[in-house]
């Protein structure tokens, strides 16, 4: 039996991307290893977070394969009476000034004064709690991944940032250089809370402002190798994309903002893939220019996949059902508590199962047409 080569894109969404989490347990716990290889997986800012935690174990082989990842969100969540109280503080201080109870200070994330009120806020707090390059040092071996280099065996990482000077997508590739500290700092780096990520002469913010998630460098061989382009890329999704009514509270405006930013990025690109794909479908390319990027001839999608059964190219999206996607406000992105965790990651791995029940079902339905390919 010939495995699916699959690649999985994560989105970025802070906190909301134990949702991430979740959902990347949900998928490695229940899809069987015989007929699955994971040959790549990209994210953005918390998404790049767990796509690495998880590219680590696969290069590791660790068993379960969950287990870095669950451990990092449990120390990543508020634990004691001083987090819950830091957190509560954070979070209730951002919902009044969205809301237009407070009047907003701007302060540079540099600024003495941020710093000094972060260190006080903090007080009793766990290190990697208010820590983050602390936190991610206790569950990446840099040191390790620095000596191991380029790394042009799959599965491959993809991290999605912006380059603050030049305005330009930048991804950082394990297949091209090592995994650094500072590409996942870069990828994280919201600008009104971090101060932008110094690498070399360049300087990075959040992959928000680049590719969120990367999707088309996944089927590009010169990002992850023409042996790792694959048939199925699987995406996971924080930012919902409908909303059922026009927000008219500042707040509410300043929510559904936030959402159409984290998607447009990944709608640009997914609108560009479908439309080399009709392209392949119309036999727009020449045979031997398709050979030089092993894409073979297109597989016709039943409707039971897509509205278009002429479309070979299809990427699922696992998301929070939309009955529960009010839940998900800008807000909750900096939320740590226990209750918000541990609910986005139950439903993460909730949809992660019910995605794969699915799949397995379509294509028992259509035998003929096997799993969906990513391209060709």
């Amino acid at each position: 039996m010939t495995k699916v080569k699959v690649a999985i894109a994560c989105q970025g969404g802070g906190s909301q991307t134990a949702f991430t989490a979740g959902a990347l347990k949900g998928l490695v716990e229940n899809w069987q290893p015989e007929e699955f290889d994971c040959v790549s997986i990209s994210g953005t800012s918390g998404g790049a977070v767990c796509a690495a935690l998880l590219w680590q174990s696969l290069i590791r082989n660790e068993r379960p394969l969950w287990s870095s990842l669950m451990d990092f969100w449990a120390e990543n969540t508020a634990q004691g009476w001083a987090e819950e109280t830091f957190n509560a503080m954070v979070l209730q201080s951002l919902r009044l000034v969205n809301g237009g109870m407070l009047p907003a200070y701007q302060f540079s994330p540099s600024s003495p004064v941020m710093q000094f009120a972060m260190s006080a806020y903090a007080l009793g707090c766990r290190p990697t709690f208010t820590d983050f390059p602390l936190l991610l040092r206790k569950y990446f071996d840099f040191a390790a991944l620095e000596a191991l280099g380029p790394r042009p065996e799959p599965p491959v990482l993809v991290i999605g940032a912006a380059n603050v000077s030049t305005g330009r997508m930048v991804k950082f590739s394990s297949r091209k250089e090592p995994v650094r500290i500072e590409h996942l700092l870069a990828s994280c780096a919201v600008p009104s809370i971090f101060p932008a990520v110094q690498l070399g002469a360049e300087a990075y913010w959040d992959g928000l402002f680049s590719d969120n998630p990367p999707v088309e460098d996944l089927i590009q061989p010169v990002v992850v190798g023409p042996d790792n382009v694959p048939d199925e890329i699987w995406l996971i999704k924080i930012n919902p994309t409908e909303s059922a009514e026009v927000p008219v509270q500042i707040d509410h405006i300043l929510d559904r903002r936030n959402q159409i930013e984290g998607n447009i990025s990944l709608f640009h690109q997914l609108d560009h893939l479908e439309f080399v794909n009709r392209l392949i479908v119309s036999d727009a390319f020449r045979p031997e220019y398709l050979e030089r990027f092993d894409i073979q001839a297109p597989i016709r999608i039943p409707r039971a996949f897509e509205e278009e059964p002429e479309r070979p190219y299809h990427i699922p999206m696992i998301e929070m059902p939309k009955r529960l996607q009010s839940r998900m406000d800008y807000e909750g992105k900096i939320d740590r508590s226990k209750a918000n965790i541990g609910w986005l990651m139950e439903q993460g791995e909730r949809q992660a199962k019910a995605f794969l029940r699915d799949r397995a079902r379509r294509v028992a339905e259509n035998p003929l047409t096997g799993p969906l390919r990513a391209m060709g």
